[in-house]
């Protein structure tokens, strides 16, 4: 088998565990054992309660210990994976070694929903600040827009078949893939080059 430092999400992710993340991303890389992301999240928390609660501040700790760690990294997609939690959980953005995907992922910068939403917000803000009314016929329309296209671009045989990962993986066969992935990193890192000590002969 192989030592590795195995961390995992259910849901967005709070100041407290994003501290305890970056903690372990760093703890792994001292002691020299790779770490393997299972990333099922939503992104880190928001609102005034967790922005008091340091959000921004133990998010960036976790993000920063992400990007600085050197030892391998083995990201797999077995849920969501939206917004800068994606980054702080071993994203594409940071090079993982390696980054495969379940069938059932979804990754992007945020979902349909909540970029519907997002903009739903934005429109009725303009519209306001101009003095005009809403069409909310022209809203519902854009709602469901957004969500359709997000959500096809969200996919992970969308993202997949884009090469965003190293490829999509049957969830039965997870330990073996990811034992493999782990091996090919160690003997990648271990192999010695043997550069020519002579020079090379003219014709």
């Amino acid at each position: 088998g192989n030592a590795c430092g195995i961390i995992g999400n259910n849901g967005p992710i709070d100041p407290a565990g994003a501290t305890k993340g970056g903690q372990f991303f760093q703890l792994c890389d001292q002691a020299n054992i790779p770490i393997i992301y299972l990333n099922n999240t939503t992104g880190y928390m928001v609102g005034k309660e967790y922005e008091h609660g340091g959000m921004v501040k133990h998010g960036s700790k976790m993000i920063q210990a992400t990007s600085n760690v050197s030892v391998p990294k083995i990201t797999l997609y077995i849920g969501a994976s939206f917004g800068a939690g994606n980054y702080g959980m071993g994203g594409l953005g940071y090079e993982p070694d390696f980054l495969f995907t379940w069938p059932n992922a979804l990754t992007g910068v945020m979902g349909g929903e909540q970029a519907a939403s997002t903009m739903d917000q934005v429109a009725r803000v303009s519209a306001e600040r101009r003095g005009q009314e809403v069409d909310e016929a022209a809203l519902q329309a854009q709602k469901q827009s957004l969500i359709d296209h997000f959500d096809k671009q969200s996919d992970a045989f969308y993202t997949s078949g884009r090469m965003l990962d190293q490829g999509m993986i049957d969830p039965r066969d997870t330990r073996r893939v990811l034992g493999f992935a782990l091996e090919t990193c160690w003997e990648a890192r271990n192999r010695q080059t043997n550069p020519n000590s002579f020079g090379v002969a003219r014709l």
